[in-house]
């Protein structure tokens, strides 16, 4: 693609808009938000991009077009969605979602499982340093819970989502960390620290504000919930090898062998069944697959166009103060990531400017990388065009909306962000200005 900054052009923005107009708009006026699939409305967002800008000629613009849509990122998180897709079907069919199920139903205080669900995402997402990969795993257990009992699946989703973000904003695997990092030139376990102490409240009162949302789901919880741990073991598997740092492509390759394996031994499908379960779990993916691709194509189209330009110079043009850099990185990023659905492709572009803005007012690199990651991930837990939030409606089978009032830690930590930049915490000692190798 081409790295050249296009000039400024806020009309650039207006088929980002025609987007959010058609798919979000037309919900809010009918009342159901599946009356505007969102493939035809970032379809049509698309064409009208193309018929922008006459400068261009239309082979060309075809051509920005494509490299969007064939960004590396963009390509990895197809990957993430379709081998996601596939773990989650063949663990499904093993048995192994309704065994974790109950064995959480079993193990676990009744009126903690959903609190369960987003310590156990914390947990998971930090380890692997992916969002995507830990709600596709997580998902259909969520909903398994869900039918179980009286709590909703759109919270249980959101308790899942929240904790995928924890994981997604302070792992020092996650691509958004390495991206800060490397942006702001500090070390990765600096960030960590100045970005742990921040997010770390709104953590705990997520979880506490989950506990108290489902004191009352004990009542509905019944009857015995056989399971059998050798079905738990492909989840066990994921959470392992994430551990020890391997690849999140490898992780979810070696868990749907392990999982395939566990249905033959026990089984519960044959060695065709098997087959039929990757392809059902990569077609469940494909629909998700494609709005990343086209997203990321209207997104490089606005770019050439000259809306992410504009939105840069917006916000940068605005500071004056130490305070009102570190808002404006704040407000920088956010703005962005709103842009282009994707918090790593965000922090990449805002994250020049934010370097240059704490040069000048004399604002830490750590606490850049930060503000960088906190607020990109902020964003991308609740906008319902993001790949986070169409993953786990699609596996719930709900609207992204319907999802964003239960997305607690990634509401809670733009305030805990906010609060920080006002109070200015934490405090450093010394600039960091070394990079990590």
């Amino acid at each position: 693609m081409n790295n050249e900054s296009p000039k400024s052009n806020p009309y650039a923005l207006i088929p980002f808009g025609l987007f959010i107009l058609l798919f979000i708009g037309s919900g809010l006026v009918t009342g159901d938000f599946y009356v505007m699939p969102v493939l035809v409305a970032l379809f049509t967002a698309i064409l009208l991009a193309l018929m922008m800008n006459r400068k261009t000629d239309f082979q060309t613009k075809v051509l920005q077009l494509s490299q969007g849509g064939g960004h590396p990122n963009i390509i990895l998180m197809v990957l993430v969605f379709l081998l996601a897709g596939a773990f989650a079907s063949v663990a499904d069919g093993a048995g192994a979602v309704e065994s974790t199920v109950n064995l959480g139903l079993t193990l676990l205080p009744q009126n903690l499982l959903v609190v369960g669900l987003f310590v156990i995402g914390c947990f998971i997402s930090i380890s692997m340093g992916t969002s995507m990969g830990t709600i596709v795993a997580l998902a259909p257990i969520g909903v398994g819970i869900s039918e179980q009992t009286d709590i909703g699946v759109a919270l249980a989703m959101g308790a899942i989502i929240s904790g995928a973000m924890f994981g997604d904003n302070l792992s020092i695997i996650s691509d958004t960390t390495i991206a800060a990092v490397r942006t702001q030139g500090v070390k990765m376990k600096d960030k960590f620290k100045a970005n742990f102490f921040i997010v770390l409240p709104a953590a705990i009162l997520t979880a506490i504000i989950f506990g108290v949302m489902t004191a009352g789901s004990e009542a509905a919880i019944g009857g015995s919930h056989p399971f059998n741990i050798v079905q738990v073991l492909p989840y066990l598997a994921v959470l392992i090898f994430a551990l020890a740092g391997v690849n999140v492509i490898l992780v979810l390759i070696g868990g749907i062998l392990f999982a395939g394996g566990v249905g033959l031994a026990l089984g519960e499908f044959g060695f065709q069944d098997f087959i039929g379960l990757i392809g059902s779990g990569f077609t469940n993916m494909q629909e998700l697959a494609l709005i990343a691709i086209l997203l990321g194509g209207l997104v490089e189209l606005i770019r050439q166009n000259g809306g992410i330009t504009y939105l840069l110079e917006a916000v940068t043009n605005r500071v004056r103060t130490k305070k009102g850099g570190e808002a404006g990185i704040a407000g920088l990023v956010s703005m962005v990531n709103f842009a282009t659905a994707n918090n790593t492709i965000s922090i990449i572009t805002a994250g020049p400017l934010a370097k240059q803005i704490s040069d000048k007012y004399q604002i830490d690199n750590r606490r850049s990388a930060s503000l960088l990651d906190i607020f990109s991930s902020s964003v991308q837990g609740v906008i319902p065009y993001g790949a986070q939030l169409l993953a786990a409606a699609g596996v719930a089978a709900i609207s992204p909306v319907a999802l964003i009032p239960f997305c607690i830690y990634p509401i809670l930590i733009a305030i805990s962000g906010m609060i920080a930049i006002a109070v200015q915490y934490p405090r450093f000692t010394a600039k960091a200005e070394s990079r990590e190798g």
